[in-house]
């Protein structure tokens, strides 16, 4: 069972590195039934990830939408653009055990994925875990109403 409102679609973004993952995770959503809406980018083409990252991090903080996805060559660009918004909470993460940490310990709202350091197949479990790990609040809940400026 989801911890996110998965009525709501998820938004994805990636930028010209992360598209061929992105094309992966399409079908793993799709697989699974999810509703989305793909931000970007469309092809391999050099691509800005500002550019995606701000719609799908928008998308997110509007509450249209359950969560984010974005996928760069090291991540790092995507989660410090998600992460000017106020109420995201974008996590790199490049294993399982991130992933679901930053669920658990961060309430991460946008999980970002450099497509350049994990393999084929683990970005689909990151999801998984991500979408399906609950918060623990409690000494965490402080720390994140900390967060925002």
């Amino acid at each position: 069972m989801s911890v996110f409102n998965l009525q709501l679609p998820i938004a994805i973004g990636c930028d010209h590195a992360g598209f061929d993952y992105k094309e992966d995770v399409i079908s793993f959503l799709e697989g699974k039934g999810l509703k989305f809406k793909d931000f970007g980018t469309y092809d391999k083409h050099s691509a800005d990830y500002p550019d995606f990252a701000h719609p799908v991090a928008s998308a997110v903080e509007s509450g249209e939408y359950a969560f984010g996805i974005l996928l760069c060559g090291s991540a790092n660009g995507v989660a410090i653009t998600a992460n000017k918004h106020q109420q995201i909470r974008a996590a790199i993460c490049w294993g399982e055990e991130l992933a679901q940490l930053a669920r658990q310990h961060n309430d991460a709202n946008v999980i970002c994925i450099p497509a350049r350091f994990v393999r084929e197949g683990d970005v689909e479990k990151m999801i998984d875990l991500f979408i399906n790990t609950p918060f623990e609040g409690g000494r965490h809940q402080n720390r994140v109403n900390k967060i925002a400026c």
